[in-house]
């Protein structure tokens, strides 16, 4: 029997795997963008380039003002979506599953919870263009593409809007008593705040 991902805040010590799970995230899009001649910006040694870095030293602090979800396993994390509450919606601004793990409904569980807490507003991201598979995940929840908000070329935008909850949502919304968490404080702020008060 294959187990399905557990899909849970972020908490004070996932700090170090969200770290590495964003790490991979960064490190393989600046290959894909470099292997698809669209700008990719390692270092020769290897390095993510000075804007991510905090991401990947610092989750608690480079993202203050998201809500971070976590992907268990066996008890491991192999996976996180970051989303970042707007004036008028949420965007999905990181959803990594581990490669040893995708195709196991991880990618898929994390994206469902993001829309989750989204609540009333619709829900955006950005995906490369050559990501045909992560594409058709976001067309499976119902995101359409819509006109470009970014200047890179190959960067596909994608919105959902807000519609009646199915079943599989409202099951999802119990199951992690989401009330309204754009009304919350940022989960991952709790993680910074706990480091302070130890």
């Amino acid at each position: 029997m294959t187990l399905k991902p557990f899909i849970r805040d972020a908490q004070p010590d996932d700090a170090a795997a969200i770290g590495k799970a964003l790490q991979a995230y960064l490190v393989q899009t600046e290959k894909e963008k470099t292997e698809q001649g669209a700008g990719g910006c390692l270092s020769p040694m290897g390095e993510l380039p000075v804007k991510y870095r905090a991401e990947v030293e610092d989750p608690a602090g480079a993202l203050s003002d998201c809500l971070v979800f976590v992907a268990e396993l066996d008890r491991r994390v192999v996976g996180v979506v970051v989303v970042k509450p707007q004036a008028e919606s949420v965007e999905v601004k990181r959803l990594w599953a581990s490669p040893g793990v995708r195709g196991r409904g991880v990618g898929s569980a994390l994206l469902d919870v993001a829309i989750v807490a989204a609540g009333s507003v619709p829900v955006t991201l950005t995906v490369w263009d050559w990501r045909q598979s992560a594409i058709r995940m976001y067309e499976s929840r119902g995101f359409v593409q819509v006109a470009s908000w970014d200047e890179r070329s190959r960067l596909i935008c994608m919105r959902r809007a807000v519609r009646h909850k199915p079943v599989a949502e409202r099951h999802i919304e119990s199951r992690l008593h989401i009330e309204s968490k754009l009304d919350r404080v940022p989960r991952v702020v709790k993680i910074s705040e706990q480091r302070e008060q130890m």
